[in-house]
């Protein structure tokens, strides 16, 4: 009972740990829009027109199966990625650069629509990028906790040479994985099917809203 409770109290950790660096990954994407030039915020803001013309006139969903798939390949590379980081010690940090970046990604992309489209963007943010992430993140921090408390369970079984038995850990580990990953293709459904109805709602104010330039 005292190992399963010192074991729960150092996974809480860990979740504290990766949100918050998930977080700062969020913040400091939002920050690196600042830095972008005006070359490229407008190439930014002509790719993300012709985006917007080409969600409102429902082009992109005339093979909702090969979207899905594509998304769904997307999200299932993250999570194995993060499985196999696991495997071993050295895998750590790569894990924690992971989450980073992906904070980075979804902090980067809000801040950009907010500062390029004001409240319209910040409009398609909440129907777009927030949606799906409020349940991928989740799905991610769960799976990089797991993968860090494994690669902790190998080193403390090398390096401090603790009896145990290594199987039941990895059968828990991989369960785990795949859980995360069914659960990522669930995901997947409502992204390919569920968030481009949602972003056709939005797209005819962005279509005709002007984009600020010189942030």
């Amino acid at each position: 009972m005292r190992a399963f409770r010192h074991a729960l109290k150092e996974q809480n950790i860990l979740y504290i740990f990766v949100a918050v660096l998930f977080l700062v990954g969020v913040i400091f994407g939002a920050l690196m829009v600042n830095a972008l030039s005006l070359e490229q915020q407008q190439d930014l803001g002509r790719y993300l027109g012709n985006f917007f013309v080409t969600v409102n006139q429902g082009a992109e969903a005339g093979q909702p199966a090969h979207s899905y798939w594509d998304i769904a390949g997307l999200h299932l590379k993250w999570v194995g990625l993060i499985w196999i980081l696991g495997l071993s010690v050295i895998g750590l940090p790569g894990i924690l650069i992971l989450d980073f970046l992906k904070g980075v990604l979804v902090g980067f992309t809000v801040g950009y629509l907010v500062g390029q489209f004001s409240w319209h963007g910040l409009l398609f943010a909440l129907v777009s990028v927030a949606p799906p992430n409020l349940l991928i993140i989740p799905v991610l921090i769960v799976c990089s906790v797991s993968a860090i408390a494994f690669s902790l369970h190998i080193k403390n079984r090398v390096m401090l040479q603790r009896p145990g038995n290594i199987t039941r850990p990895f059968a828990s580990y991989v369960g785990m994985t795949l859980v995360m990953g069914l659960i990522m293709l669930g995901i997947s459904s409502f992204e390919t099917w569920v968030t481009p109805t949602m972003m056709r709602w939005v797209t005819p104010m962005l279509i005709h809203a002007p984009a600020i330039t010189g942030m």
